[in-house]
Formats: structure tokens, C-alpha cells, sequence
């Protein structure tokens, strides 16, 4: 657990440290500038509460039912009765990381003073996260409009000390018990603070954020594996040469293709074949078009990067406390449409990605493709199959790959009595991606496996010093060089782990410095 406390105020929190609350359970305090914002907003809430025009989500119900006036002995009970009718999510537990964050940025908007909350209920929920206690959230609920309401809404019923949550050892037990554990009160709601729990885009944005992340160095970990295949299957590098790619000027497909020049940098197996005697014209476009698919994925995530930071620096609630001018407005920043969008987007190059991959890997195993190299890499061909079935798992993966990149953000069901007629999908669309990050990375360690058993193969040949301390890496790992078959699950999860440690980047980057 990281020591130092993540501060939440008025500003918005960045990547940096949802990424350290969620994924590395950071503690996380209320900074003083938050608690005046947040007192400021709450002594709009209480005048409006006692006064006697109907405000929405202070003295009326909720979407369809927002026309009913409930009397003032009657709105504590308003807001439990909100919290427990929302958390009605089904399905298997989402992940910690992923409630660790939506926690987060939902603390994130209550400290802006724009929702109402009292400043002890904003402090528990950044106590709740110190103490690693995390609510149960399940997988369907949410819509991604008017927030993702039940994943929000379990995690507000925790705050009552209702429900189930996870204490830090990840133990299962009722909120209350764990709540008094730690030395935590739970709240009793008042006026607004149910809505104001669960009515935000927390938990679709959250995922983004980490797909982001896990995306940047997952690109960068497939230039290294496009340059491994490159050089095993005899390729040339001239392709990748930054005057080709300044005249189609976009900036991931340089920067890729200047990777991919840096990782295959004085390699033997290159050089073997770069003289006037090669008479290979073209590689096939797997090969030659890397920079161009990949530069075109890299885009597209610093796009949708653009998106998620712009939501981070937004305080959405419905409806919303203008502190300076003493009022409550109705609004829809809660639609999810903007997140919605990217998020399928991603999943749309994350497939691409993780298609050209299993393209380049399946060259390797055609003997009338792979310049030289035994059928399927195999020791005794026919007696062995060598890495035949590891590219139908990843042809089995990048199926279902394209399948999850068929967008969620284009459906709607409308809701709450037609109140709610439109909504964005965008949690649909975040778990979804998610699926697609776990995939691309399976594929591209797929693929480094097979290469560094292609760049044995090519010795006495010498790889590049990069590649070179890729093929290291797996077999100081335990993943055995070319030879008979053998066990292989064990080793592609092994790959796989090394990939999405970021051991595998990590150890070109050692030999040849930071890939752009």
C-alpha cells in the first residue's frame, strides 16, 4: 500500500492518482480546500430543504416520481429508501480496482461543492478507501445515464452500513461489522445526499482511465512484438525509416515506426539479408504495416485520453448545487455518451491490434512463409506440433475480440417510465473493454513467445541487443527454447504475465532506453 495519502479537493484528480488508489490502495484525505467548498454547497441544500418550493432530490422523488412533494419528517427516509431500491446490481463481483476508482472520483465531485453532501459523509468515503474497505458492486445494473446508478448505489449503501463489502485482506462481511472494525460510524443520509451518491459517470470514466494506461504500454509492448516477428521472419526495417513516415504525417504511426527502427537497431538476423543478394521485394503487410495500424491505435487512445480528461476535471450530479448563486439546477451532464463513445472506440483498435498480431504469428508457422523455418516451429515436425494450438488460442481471442468491439454506445432501452428515454450504455461499453484489454495482451505475449523461439531458431544469427534480452527475459522466466513439445499453457501464462507486468517493455527499454 502506497504511504502517502492521495489529496481530493476542488481540482480534479488525475490519472496518476486514481491509478495509485485503485490498482496500488493508496490511502486518500480530504484536502482543506475541500471543506469549505463542500459547506458551501451543503447550506444551499438546508435552505432549500426548508423551504416550501418543491426542489428536485431535496423534497421530491426521484426521475418518474419527481412530481410527488415529501414532507420534511419523510426525506431521511427518501434518501435510504433511494440508496437500497438502487443497489439492485446482479451478476458476479466487478473488480476492486474498478470500485476502488469509481469510489474515488465519486469523492472527487462531492469535494467540489457542486452536490450538497455534508463534509462527514465525504469523509467516510475517503476513509472507507484508506482502510481498504471496499463494497460489493455487481456486474449489471448500470445503464450510463443518470450516472451508473447501482454500482453507485451499493457502494452508498455501505456507507449506511448496509450490504456487503471486503475488508482489506479481501475477507467478505457485512458493512457494518467491517465499518466498526476500522473504527468507522456509518451516516445517516440526509437531504440530497442519497442522489448526490449515485448519480455520476464514476465507474464507466474509472475504467477508461486504466484502460488508458494499460493500452499505452500495451501498444509499446506490441511495436517490440512486431519487431521480433519482423526480424524472424527476415523483414526488412527500411520500411519503418522516418522520411516514409513524414509523408503521411500522423503522430503514432512516427512514433511507432521509430520504435520499431530502435528495437530492431544492429540486429545480426537483419543484417544477414540486408545486402544486394536479398530478393525479397515487399513483406507482407503484417509486417511492412505495423507503424500504420499501431500509430492509428495510439491516436486513438491520446483521443479518448482527451475525453477522460476532460471528465476528470467535471463534477457531475443531478441535480447540481451552484453555491455562488444560492440555487439548484436540473441538468444531464450524467449522460454517459461522451465516455460511451471512446470506450467502444478503444475496443474497436484494441481487436485491430490484437488481429495484426495473430497475423504476424501465424506467418511464423507456415513453412511456406517463414523463410526457412521448420513447420509450426516444431522439433520433429509431425511428431510435434510445436506452436500450432497456440495461435488458435489467439485466433479463439481475437474473435472474440472483433465480436466486443461492436459497439454498446449504439443501444438504448429506455427507463423509468420513459422519464429516462435515452441512455449511453457506457458501463456495458467500459466491461466490455476491459475483456479487450485482457485479451490484446494475451495476443501480443502469444506473439513474443513465438518470436524469440523463431529468433533461436535463426542462430548462429545474432538478434538485436533489444530483442535479444526479450528472448532473456522469457527463458530466465522458466519458458524453455526450442526442443520437443512440452506443456504449453504454463508458458503462454507465463508470457502473458510478463507482458502485462510490463516486465517485457521494461527489459528493451533497460537496453536501448524509453520507447516513445
Amino acid at each position: 500500500m502506497q504511504s502517502s495519502p492521495v489529496a481530493v479537493g476542488t481540482g480534479p484528480v488525475s490519472p496518476e492518482e486514481l491509478l495509485a488508489v485503485a490498482r496500488d490502495g493508496a490511502p486518500v484525505e480530504l484536502a482543506p480546500d475541500a471543506a469549505k467548498a463542500v459547506a458551501a454547497a451543503r447550506a444551499v441544500v438546508e435552505d432549500l430543504a426548508s423551504a416550501t418550493t418543491p426542489a428536485y432530490g431535496i423534497s421530491t422523488g426521484f426521475g418518474a416520481l419527481a412530481t410527488r412533494h415529501i414532507p420534511g419528517e419523510m426525506r431521511a427516509q427518501l434518501q435510504r429508501s433511494l440508496v437500497r431500491s438502487h443497489a439492485a446490481g446482479s451478476g458476479p463481483e466487478v473488480e476492486r480496482e474498478v470500485v476502488r476508482g469509481l469510489m474515488l472520483l465519486r469523492l472527487s465531485t462531492l469535494a467540489t461543492g457542486h452536490t450538497g453532501v455534508r463534509l462527514e459523509t465525504a469523509q467516510l468515503m475517503a476513509s472507507m478507501l484508506s482502510h481498504g474497505i471496499t463494497p460489493v458492486v455487481r456486474e449489471y445494473g448500470s445503464l450510463g445515464c443518470s450516472g451508473d446508478l447501482a454500482p453507485l448505489a451499493h457502494c452508498a449503501l455501505a456507507l449506511m452500513g448496509e450490504g456487503e463489502v471486503r475488508d482489506a485482506t479481501g475477507t467478505l462481511m457485512p458493512a457494518a461489522e467491517a465499518l466498526a472494525a476500522a473504527g468507522l460510524v456509518p451516516v445517516e443520509l440526509a437531504a440530497k445526499e442519497g442522489l448526490a451518491l449515485i448519480n455520476g459517470t464514476d465507474g464507466m470514466l474509472g475504467m477508461l482511465v486504466m484502460a488508458i494506461a494499460d493500452l499505452r504500454m500495451l501498444l509499446r509492448t506490441a511495436d517490440v512484438a512486431a519487431a521480433m516477428s519482423v526480424e524472424g521472419q527476415l523483414g526488412t526495417d527500411r520500411v519503418f525509416a522516418a522520411e516514409l513516415q513524414a509523408i503521411r504525417p500522423h503522430p503514432g504511426q512516427a512514433l511507432s515506426a521509430a520504435n520499431l527502427t530502435r528495437v530492431l537497431a544492429d540486429s545480426g538476423v537483419v543484417a544477414s539479408h540486408r545486402g544486394p543478394d536479398c530478393n525479397r521485394v515487399q513483406d507482407a503487410y503484417s509486417l511492412r504495416c505495423s507503424p500504420q495500424v499501431h500509430g492509428g491505435a495510439r491516436d486513438t487512445v491520446e483521443h479518448a485520453a482527451q475525453v477522460a480528461g476532460r471528465e476528470l476535471a467535471s463534477a457531475v450530479d443531478n441535480p447540481v448545487v451552484l453555491a455562488d448563486q444560492g440555487r439548484v439546477e436540473s441538468n444531464g451532464n450524467f449522460h454517459g455518451a461522451p465516455v460511451a463513445y471512446v470506450l467502444d472506440f478503444l475496443a474497436i483498435v484494441a481487436a485491430d491490434v490484437a488481429s495484426i498480431s495473430e497475423r504476424r504469428t501465424d506467418r511464423f508457422l507456415d513453412k511456406a512463409r517463414n523463410h526457412g523455418l521448420p513447420p509450426f516451429l516444431a522439433d520433429d515436425p509431425g511428431v510435434d506440433s510445436g506452436h500450432m494450438i497456440a495461435q488458435y488460442t489467439q485466433a479463439a481471442i481475437v474473435s472474440e475480440m472483433k465480436r466486443l468491439a461492436a459497439p454498446a454506445s449504439v443501444d438504448s432501452i429506455p427507463s423509468s417510465a420513459m422519464q429516462e428515454d435515452h441512455v449511453s450504455m457506457g458501463w456495458s461499453a467500459a466491461r466490455k473493454l476491459r475483456r479487450s484489454v485482457d485479451g490484446l495482451t494475451r495476443v501480443v505475449a502469444i506473439e513474443v513467445l513465438t518470436a524469440a523461439r523463431a529468433l533461436d531458431l535463426r542462430r548462429p544469427l545474432e538478434p538485436s541487443p533489444a530483442t535479444g534480452a526479450v528472448v532473456r527475459l522469457l527463458r530466465s522466466a522458466g519458458i524453455e527454447g526450442p526442443g520437443p513439445d512440452r506443456h504449453l499453457s504454463p508458458e503462454i501464462e507465463t508470457a502473458v504475465e510478463l507482458v502485462r507486468s510490463g516486465a517485457v517493455l521494461t527489459a528493451v527499454e533497460e537496453v536501448i532506453g524509453e520507447l516513445s
